[in-house]
C-alpha cells in the first residue's frame, strides 16, 4: 500500500491507523507548499486534488472515513471497530460529525475560495473560526469522548480522526485550558506508538 500524505493534515490520521492496525504502507509526500496537489501527476491518483489517497495494487481510494473503514476491516485483529453495531454506530458518529462539521470549521479559517470569492468574505469566514471551532470542541468533550478515547477504554479508527482535528485547535485560536478532557486526551494519543512512529516518519511536527 501506498499512502499519498500531507503533513500535519487529515491524512496522517490514516498513517496512524495503519500503524496501529500493523500494516506496511510506503508514505508517498504530497507537497501542498508546491501546490503539487493541483498538478496533473497527482490529479491521475485524485481527481479531488486532496490528500489521503490509498493505493492498492492499482486502486486508488479517499476521503478518510473510508480509508479508515477499510484499514480496520483488513486488519481485524486489531479491533478497531466495536463488534457492537451499536457501539459501532456512535463510533461513526462522531466520525462522520468530524468530516461534515468541525473539519469544515476549521477549513473556513484556511480555504474560503471553496465557498466565496470577495476577500472580505474569507476574511469574516476565518475570523469566525476560533467561535466553530470552540463549539466544536465542546460538542467533542461533552458528547464524543465516553472515557479516556471515543469509545471509553478501547481505542477506534475514530480515534486518529479526533486526534488530528484536535491537534489543530490551537492553531485556530481555541484556549486548551478550557477543554481540559481534550487536552488530557491529545496527551495519551502522542504517547501511543503510533503516533510516535508518524512523528518520527516526518509527518507531524515533533
Amino acid at each position: 500500500m501506498r499512502l499519498y500524505y500531507a503533513p500535519g493534515t487529515i491524512s496522517v490520521a490514516v498513517a496512524i491507523a495503519l500503524h496501529e492496525a500493523g500494516l506496511e504502507f510506503e508514505p508517498v509526500l504530497v507537497s501542498f507548499k508546491e501546490a503539487a496537489q493541483t498538478k496533473p501527476d497527482f490529479l491521475a491518483v485524485n481527481p479531488k486534488g486532496r490528500v489521503p489517497t490509498l493505493e492498492i495494487s492499482g486502486t486508488y481510494l479517499t476521503e478518510t472515513g473510508a480509508l479508515l473503514d477499510y484499514i480496520a476491516a483488513i486488519a481485524p485483529d486489531a479491533g478497531l471497530v466495536p463488534a457492537d453495531p451499536l457501539e459501532a454506530a456512535h463510533m461513526r458518529s462522531v466520525m462522520y460529525y468530524l468530516a461534515s462539521t468541525m473539519h469544515v470549521n476549521h477549513a473556513h479559517g484556511r480555504r474560503g475560495s471553496r465557498w466565496a470569492d470577495a476577500p472580505e468574505s474569507h476574511a469574516d469566514m476565518a475570523a469566525k473560526v476560533p467561535h466553530t471551532m470552540a463549539e466544536s470542541a465542546r460538542y467533542v468533550q461533552n458528547h464524543c469522548l465516553r472515557g479516556p478515547f471515543v469509545m471509553g477504554a478501547g481505542f477506534s479508527i475514530a480515534d486518529p480522526y479526533l486526534f488530528m482535528l484536535c491537534s489543530w485547535l490551537t492553531g485556530d485560536g481555541v484556549e486548551l485550558a478550557d477543554f481540559p478532557r481534550i487536552a488530557a486526551y491529545l496527551e495519551r494519543m502522542r504517547a501511543r506508538a503510533s503516533v510516535r512512529a508518524v512523528t518520527d516518519q516526518g509527518m507531524l511536527p515533533a
